[in-house]
């Protein structure tokens, strides 16, 4: 009997012995799903996560100069790529863990956002800056479908990422803003999900930046069922 016990509280503690740090670097679009899916990991396995939020552009520069990430979470395919073929990654471990969609948003209710922006009633709109951050990139391309992207250059506020396009919608510096459905979902106010045939997709890719153990659990487990139910849940579609 003392020998069944202490074989089970070996396999209770076991994973937590050996309990690594995994750091992530995050594009700022999918910071608010990366706090449920680091939680269930750490309940799961133990491991810790630590995760750094930015724009992709901003990340990709820190990891070319050294920054000490062991997993890049991106909001496009392009910069992880870039790494694969810089040798900066491990190789074959790069894929589509998300499909982001763009919507029209804004905090007030009674507002038909879509008609408010073919109008050009506002004052600002918001969107991400389109040369550093995948979001904006698709912003750019859905205003110019819309023959707007030259007439809306003096009303537009750009964030250096998408989190802070947001912000400027929620706390009224913008009137109109495109963001991330994963933003808007759960907020007040009212959202138009633009057709994904006027932009390019957002293919959000993953890669593996140092071999590590942790790393690699938390790689399989965003590809894993329970992992992608909770990308789902959030606003993203998968693959």
């Amino acid at each position: 009997m003392r020998v069944l016990l202490l074989s089970s509280c070996f396999l209770l503690v076991t994973p937590y012995v050996w309990a690594e740090e995994v750091r992530i670097a995050v594009a700022s679009n999918f910071s608010i799903v990366s706090v449920p899916l680091s939680r269930v990991f750490t309940q799961t396995t133990g491991h810790e996560v630590i995760m750094s939020y930015a724009s992709t552009g901003k990340l990709y520069a820190q990891i070319v100069n050294g920054a000490p990430y062991d997993i890049f979470l991106a909001a496009d395919l392009v910069r992880p790529l870039k790494l694969e073929t810089e040798l900066l990654s491990v190789p074959g471990t790069r894929f589509t863990y998300a499909v982001g969609q763009l919507v029209l948003w804004s905090p007030k209710k009674s507002i038909d956002v879509d008609i408010a922006l073919r109008e050009m009633e506002f004052r600002h709109f918001a969107i991400a800056n389109e040369k550093l951050a995948p979001y904006g990139r698709a912003a750019m391309e859905y205003l110019s479908y819309l023959g707007l992207w030259d007439n809306i250059q003096k009303q537009l506020v750009r964030g250096e990422n998408i989190s802070q396009a947001f912000h400027f919608v929620a706390t009224e510096s913008a009137q109109l803003g495109l963001v991330a459905k994963a933003q808007a979902i759960n907020r007040e106010g009212t959202y138009y999900l633009v057709p994904d045939s006027h932009y390019s997709a957002i293919q959000q890719q993953a890669v593996l930046l140092q071999e590590k153990l942790a790393a690699r659990m938390f790689m399989t487990f965003l590809q894993s069922s329970e992992g992608k139910a909770i990308i789902k849940n959030h606003g993203y579609l998968t693959p």
